[in-house]
């Protein structure tokens, strides 16, 4: 009898269990505050070699940079991370998080997800993957990339919004997932700082499958450099208008003298060994390039070439 009813309990789970790894119905969003974030920073700049925080009024603590004083309170404070999972996410299925780093002078509600529409785009992707998009210096003119400037601290990151990730999706096994899913990282303009210290020292390196820079490639071309000799097996995309188009030819240059090959063409796959640079042309507002580029949503565009992790 005592068999029998616990055969029973147990057949009675299995429509909750099957649920529990049903494809999501509806896109699941939040902002949620991290322990491990870019910010606060109160460390070193590795751009200066001092204090990042150099200016003192009373209690108030705050950063010289081109504009004036930005302060910590209202600049380098903000740890929410946006995450999204989108509908019809499987745990079944190959995943894949997409980390977003987002320009100057940008807020994760009203840039990353109203503006830009960074979600929609990877929901409209068709690709089975989640979206993690952390705060870097709000509404600022500030590429900094604060605690990211630290070893291994990305990995800490990354090991956090496993766990957040999981509670979002509301399945406890998905977290075992989510710690092990490759990493495509998307950069925005001021991005481009971030995401070459990211690369150099995050920790993470392992699991970073390709960097798709959206006009962003500004500068630390010796850490994108080493990064391409270390994993040649990883993608790297970058698209680009006036703006930062010398800094591309140039990239492109000293990929040529240190032999790693490249196509000015926008290739149909983003396979491992593939580095691809797309000049979108001069009419390009870089204002608008994560909506509006060579087509609309080019992040989605990028993305759905991204094989291997189609959602159904």
């Amino acid at each position: 009898m005592r068999f029998l009813l616990a055969l029973a309990g147990a057949v009675s789970m299995l429509p909750t269990l099957a649920s529990a790894q049903a494809p999501l119905p509806v896109t699941r969003s939040t902002m949620v505050p991290f322990d491990v974030s870019p910010f606060p920073f109160t460390g070193i700049s590795p751009r200066t070699g001092k204090p990042f925080l150099d200016v003192t009024e009373g209690e108030r603590r705050g950063r010289t940079a081109r504009a004036g004083v930005l302060w910590e309170e209202t600049t380098y404070s903000d740890r929410r991370v946006l995450l999204s999972i989108p509908r019809g996410f499987d745990l079944r299925r190959p995943s894949l998080i997409v980390v977003f780093f987002h320009g100057n002078g940008a807020t994760l509600a009203r840039d990353v997800r109203n503006r830009q529409q960074v979600p929609r785009q990877i929901v409209e992707s068709g690709l089975n993957a989640v979206l993690v998009a952390p705060q870097f210096a709000v509404d600022a003119a500030d590429s900094s990339a604060g605690r990211f400037w630290e070893p291994g601290v990305f990995a800490q990151f990354m090991r956090e919004a496993a766990g957040q990730l999981a509670r979002l999706h509301g399945d406890a096994r998905a977290k075992a997932m989510f710690e092990r899913a490759p990493i495509v990282i998307a950069a925005y303009s001021g991005g481009y700082h971030p995401l070459a210290f990211v690369l150099a020292v995050g920790g993470a390196t392992e699991r970073v499958r390709g960097a798709l820079l959206l006009d962003a490639l500004y500068g630390d071309h010796d850490k994108y450099l080493d990064w391409l000799a270390r994993r040649p097996e990883a993608f790297f995309v970058s698209t680009y208008g006036p703006l930062v188009k010398p800094q591309n030819l140039e990239f492109q240059k000293q990929l040529t003298e240190r032999g790693i090959g490249f196509t000015s063409n926008f290739p149909p796959h983003l396979v491992p060994g593939i580095n691809a640079f797309l000049d979108v042309g001069e009419e390009v507002k870089h204002n608008d390039f994560v909506t509006q580029a060579w087509s609309a949503d080019p992040l989605k565009v990028m993305l759905s070439r991204v094989p291997g992790y189609v959602r159904r």
